[in-house]
């Protein structure tokens, strides 16, 4: 494999614009296209719009238990960025590719797709399965249907390598995450009679201090885990509407919430204790004004957590692949803890690049990262090669 093959995968996947509102089907069709070059089978699940979909595709024995080499071909938005150059047209300078989604992570997926060629010449005693799937960065909804059809398999994979941008390390846990809406319904008047309103933005700004104290308070007194570089919960208001002029009481405002939790025990309690804070403390002292006034509290995105054994012979299998890379674990949320909650799939973090380049403006990811990455796919196919899988 040259990495001068991966490099040009990577500018071609970067230059489908495949933010998540919008679709992905373009980039499926250049996908199952460099797989039947090459004489490999793909299966795409679409939507019900026929416009996005997740693409599953087998390379050696199917009925082997193998590796799922897995990826999300969807990027956030460069809204609002400011850009040194066009966010989809790769850009390669002084030994790095920069573009949108060049880290999270159109990188690992270009080189996964650039090793093609070479995996089908093995003689793969147990099989590498490619999934490429869609909606990850609005909260690991796409790959449902892919997680459905592999619990429809006769035999299910053994490992899943979730390519994430680690920058090469394997992690085996991830934070679980919880975002929500919070709608706080006040009751309106004009800014001269303030006092016969329900001014919702004072509520809300009372649960956001109240929000942030528990924030302070998780970083204070946890629990924590050192294993992770934020080692506590994190709680963050993240967006906020609300008003409608300067002299109008608002009626209404509505502001999201971002937990992210060390367990979904931990994630459960949290928002007990803001709904609680809600119900008990401000929503009557609302009502008194109005009985339609509250407070509503509504999940839109529940990410599952990944917590592997790090002693499984997976993980051990994994790390033999990268003999200098550490074990440790990820702030950030992942399709990872899906595979393993709902496929009962094994499933470890490691992918080239970092997240700390990712979401940004002038997003890159280093070339030797992508070398790294090639070395790791070659050493997979070797030692699937040479008797399969040793668990």
């Amino acid at each position: 494999m040259q990495t001068t093959d991966s490099i040009a995968i990577i500018g071609d996947l970067i230059a489908f614009p495949t933010v998540s509102r919008d679709p992905n089907r373009d980039l499926l069709h250049y996908v199952t296209a460099h797989l039947d070059r090459h004489g490999v089978a793909s299966e795409i699940l679409w939507n019900e719009a026929g416009t996005k979909g997740n693409l599953w595709a087998t390379i050696g024995p199917p009925d082997v238990p193998g590796v799922i080499l897995s990826g999300h071909s969807d990027v956030v938005p460069v809204d609002g960025q400011a850009w040194a150059s066009d966010p989809f047209a790769m850009r390669q300078d002084g030994g790095r590719l920069y573009g949108r989604g060049a880290a999270d992570m159109k990188g690992f997926l270009g080189t996964v797709l650039a090793a093609v060629p070479e995996l089908v010449t093995r003689r793969l005693v147990a099989p590498i399965h490619i999934a490429v799937s869609y909606d990850e960065e609005v909260g690991c909804t796409g790959v449902t249907s892919l997680i459905e059809r592999l619990a429809g398999l006769a035999v299910r994979p053994a490992l899943c390598i979730v390519g994430e941008p680690t920058s090469m390390q394997v992690a085996t846990g991830h934070k679980c995450a919880g975002m929500y809406n919070v709608t706080v319904t006040g009751l309106t008047a004009h800014s001269a009679r303030a006092p016969t309103a329900v001014n919702a933005i004072a509520y809300a700004a009372r649960l956001i201090a109240f929000i942030e104290e528990l924030a302070r308070d998780a970083a204070d007194s946890g629990p924590l885990d050192h294993g992770y570089e934020i080692p506590q919960a994190t709680l963050s208001v993240n967006t906020i509407r609300a008003g409608t002029a300067l002299n109008i009481v608002p009626a209404e405002c509505v502001f999201q919430l971002d937990v992210r939790a060390l367990t979904d025990d931990d994630l459960t309690d949290l928002m007990s204790r803001i709904r609680t804070y809600a119900d008990t403390r401000l929503v009557p002292e609302m009502q008194v004004m109005d009985p339609r006034c509250g407070i509503a509290i509504e999940e839109i995105v529940h990410v599952s957590g990944l917590a592997t054994d790090r002693d499984h012979p997976a993980v051990r299998f994994v790390s033999s692949l990268l003999p200098q890379a550490p074990l440790g674990k990820i702030d950030f949320g992942t399709e990872a803890g899906t595979f393993s909650r709902d496929a009962g799939i094994v499933s470890v973090v490691c992918g080239p690049g970092s997240m700390a380049q990712g979401h940004k403006p002038d997003e890159f990811i280093e070339i030797t990262q992508i070398a790294q990455m090639e070395e790791m796919i070659g050493r997979l196919a070797s030692r699937l090669e040479a008797g399969g899988l040793p668990w």
